[in-house]
């Protein structure tokens, strides 16, 4: 049976703590999902930051691990029947270290996949359009004359703030009184919104308030006052 040795990345990334899932990440809106998710279950960890500015996720290491050069990752020691397990892409994640641990991912099939429906629409659509709004308004894209790909961001966002502000509309959470995945797969990327990108006029944010409501909830869990510091990227 292979051990947490074999795999490449430890040797870039060694293992204090060889019988803990082992964490390789930075504290972006898809890395907070996963750190998180770990500090809300109570699972064992190790977290190893991973450089951007050193273009760590690009060295032969890290791609030993995830070919897709993109945080986070882990490898759990002790996966299905006692072999380790090797996962990334953060939605995959979620609902792997859920089931493992029983909590934040109903038992009940029809809302244990309506639940992944939710997270699939953080990670298909809230996610990947706020990462391109944040390029075209606080980063490169302000240099393009063409407003019209920083526009149909911009409006593609606020579409999926309606629909999330909607659906929270007498609801605490996505899925009702309980905080489970979908609602960690989607306030990292809220808050990113209206704080590192800076994006909160341009939105009109204060037009969602549900969002907003549940936003400050979210945020302020102590597991995810933890999460964003995770792993420490000083």
């Amino acid at each position: 049976m292979p051990s947490l040795s074999d795999f490449e990345i430890t040797r870039k990334w060694p293992a204090q703590h060889p019988d803990r899932i082992q964490l390789y990440s930075f504290p972006t809106p898809n890395g907070i999902k996963v750190s998180a998710m770990l500090e809300e279950t109570g699972l064992a960890y190790e977290p190893h930051l991973v450089k951007f500015r050193e273009n760590e996720q690009m060295t032969p290491e890290f791609l030993s691990l995830n070919p897709n050069n993109k945080i986070p990752a882990i490898i759990d020691p002790d996966g299905p029947g006692g072999a380790p397990l090797a996962l990334w892409e953060s939605g995959a994640i979620l609902i792997y270290l859920g089931e493992k641990s029983g909590k934040l991912l109903s038992a009940d099939p029809a809302e244990k996949h309506e639940t992944i429906q939710w997270l699939m629409w953080q990670m298909g659509g809230f996610g990947p359009m706020s990462g391109q709004l944040g390029f075209f308004h606080k980063f490169a894209g302000k240099e393009y004359e063409d407003r019209r790909p920083f526009e149909r961001y911009r409006d593609e966002v606020k579409r999926l703030l309606g629909v999330l502000d909607k659906r929270l509309d007498g609801r605490d959470f996505i899925m009702g009184e309980a905080y489970t995945v979908a609602d960690i797969a989607s306030w990292p990327w809220a808050r990113a919104l209206t704080g590192f990108y800076d994006a909160s006029d341009v939105l009109a944010v204060n037009d969602y308030q549900n969002v907003l409501r549940w936003l400050d909830v979210c945020a302020n869990r102590p597991a995810s006052l933890k999460a964003v510091s995770i792993p420490d990227p000083s």
